[in-house]
């Protein structure tokens, strides 16, 4: 089992910056990918950035690209997701997952994690 939990969301005007982290506990060393995940009212779930565990990779969305950038602490079990120059349409709740297993495609499908946070929190308003 993993655990995880998000912070670091909350209140910023467009252009703004936020720092989200997840941190983890259980069985983290297992962990393959750790992914970012958002949702807006009445929207599905979409990918945001992963990071592959082993091998140190990222992946964004495009939407994200050269915004965002996805890192870890291995020391702290912790993911953090670093959100610049921030937008309305990135408003959401963000949501931190894990997936403990390998896989070779890209890991940008929801359903692929096993194990999510509750959520934090962006809101981006003047």
């Amino acid at each position: 089992q993993v655990q995880l939990v998000e912070s670091g969301g909350g209140l910023v005007q467009p252009g703004g910056s936020l720092r989200l982290s997840c941190a983890a506990s259980g069985r983290t060393a297992s962990a393959y990918f750790m992914g970012w995940f958002r949702q807006a009212p009445g929207k599905e779930r979409e990918f945001v950035a992963a990071i592959n565990c082993i091998s140190e990779s990222t992946y964004y969305a495009t939407s994200v690209k050269g915004r965002f950038t996805i890192s870890r602490d291995n020391a702290k079990n912790t993911v953090y997701l670093q959100m610049n120059s921030l937008k309305p349409e990135d408003m959401a709740v963000y949501y931190c997952a894990a997936r403990n297993s390998a896989y070779t495609g890209l890991p940008i499908i929801p359903g692929l994690y096993t194990y999510w946070g509750q959520g934090t929190q962006v809101t981006v308003s003047s």
